[in-house]
């Protein structure tokens, strides 16, 4: 029996600006990037050439048979040096607006994705008094280009950039899995928060909001209060913060299991993909059931779910049970307005080119894309509107 979904449901495919363009060489990543003893042990470098090639990345996901593509608008093009707009990326930028409508796809927008411009980091980044009004004048300048974006995510996983500033000053990774990063960095978190409400101002009119990483925990042996306990910077006020949004971005891979102690380790014996991360699934139904009970009348756009994985009949199997979990919450009254699969492309993912999450793989010598077999079925689909289950 086919699930259907509803008919107007987006489906599409990320990415992110860093991840894909290539050459960001104003950003703060890109100084950190290939230094010795550091976390991102690889350089982005050309990435997947998306900069050049962008108009080839919206023919395959117009030819799959998607309606809807998310990108991201780089602030360190946009202002390499502060107070300095380069008219010419938003140019391009626009242009990458108008070619997904010629190619009826919905676009979607993320206005920070992980990277700063360097200036901006050398300045104090979020944690300096000035870090709203900052990004309140790159929101400003980049409002022009927006209006008929569908969605604007204004920061991509806050809760993830403020863990990892913990992480980096010297916190402590517990059991090495995705959920196990030291609490968020307060005054990152704050400053994070007043950027994402100054840039939900200067959005008047747009529909905005930002999305989370959503870590799926779980407790273990009855630790119900400690699982909450984890919960709660880690995600949760995040979620809290998204309360009065016009949408929150659900993303969610896996799931972290929470015992009296603190975050466990994924155990030896259980199914893993390319990240180390337990195969799980049902994460994806799970995480957007856990965000509609906390944020309730906020509409939800699955903004990422994905594997990495090397199988791509995995991929397959892994999609199609998020989507069944995602189906169901659905067809229990949740407001799910799309879902966009992490990523359209195999890229730089912090540090490595390892762990490919990619629909389409791309040649790191002639960056020449395949579109793989999971691919062609999430476009068949999208087509349908409909899942057959395993």
């Amino acid at each position: 029996m086919e699930l259907s979904f509803p008919e107007r449901f987006l489906w599409g495919a990320a990415g992110s600006a860093h991840q894909i363009e290539g050459n960001n060489v104003a950003s703060d990543l890109w100084a950190l990037e290939g230094r010795p003893g550091g976390f991102l042990r690889e350089r982005s470098g050309d990435a997947c050439d998306s900069y050049h090639r962008w108009r080839e990345d919206l023919d395959i996901v117009r030819d799959l048979g998607l309606n809807s593509y998310r990108f991201g608008i780089e602030w360190a093009r946009v202002e390499p040096v502060e107070g300095q707009i380069s008219r010419a990326v938003l140019a391009h930028y626009r242009r990458m607006i108008e070619g997904c409508l010629e190619r009826g796809l919905t676009p979607i927008v993320t206005l920070h994705h992980f990277t700063s411009p360097l200036w901006f980091q050398r300045a104090g980044g979020w944690t300096d008094g000035e870090a709203a009004e900052r990004f309140r004048r790159y929101v400003r300048a980049v409002r022009p280009i927006l209006d008929d974006v569908a969605y604007v995510c204004t920061i991509n996983e806050p809760n993830m950039l403020a863990m990892m500033a913990n992480l980096i000053k010297g916190g402590e990774r517990e059991g090495g899995v995705a959920g196990a990063l030291p609490p968020p960095d307060q005054a990152v978190a704050d400053g994070l928060a007043a950027a994402h409400r100054a840039a939900r101002e200067e959005l008047a009119g747009l529909r905005s909001g930002w999305t989370i990483a959503n870590q799926n925990f779980e407790a273990a042996d009855g630790a119900t209060a400690e699982r909450d306990a984890w919960a709660w910077p880690r995600e949760d006020r995040f979620i809290e913060v998204a309360k009065d949004d016009d949408f929150i971005g659900v993303q969610a891979y896996t799931r972290v299991r929470v015992g009296a102690d603190g975050a466990l380790p994924v155990p030896g014996d259980v199914r893993r993909t390319i990240t180390g991360w337990e195969f799980y699934p049902a994460a994806l139904g799970n995480a957007v059931r856990y965000t509609a009970a906390r944020a309730p009348g906020v509409p939800i756009l699955v903004t990422e779910n994905g594997i990495a994985t090397a199988d791509d009949a995995e991929r397959v199997e892994y999609t199609r049970a998020a989507l069944a979990g995602l189906h169901a919450a659905l067809a229990d009254g949740v407001d799910v307005r799309g879902y966009l699969h992490w990523s359209l492309l195999d890229n730089y993912e912090w540090g490595s080119y390892a762990a490919t999450f990619g629909l389409v793989s791309v040649d790191r010598e002639t960056f020449e894309r395949t579109v793989k077999p999971s691919a062609r079925w999430l476009g068949e689909v999208a087509r349908a509107g409909a899942l057959t289950p395993a």
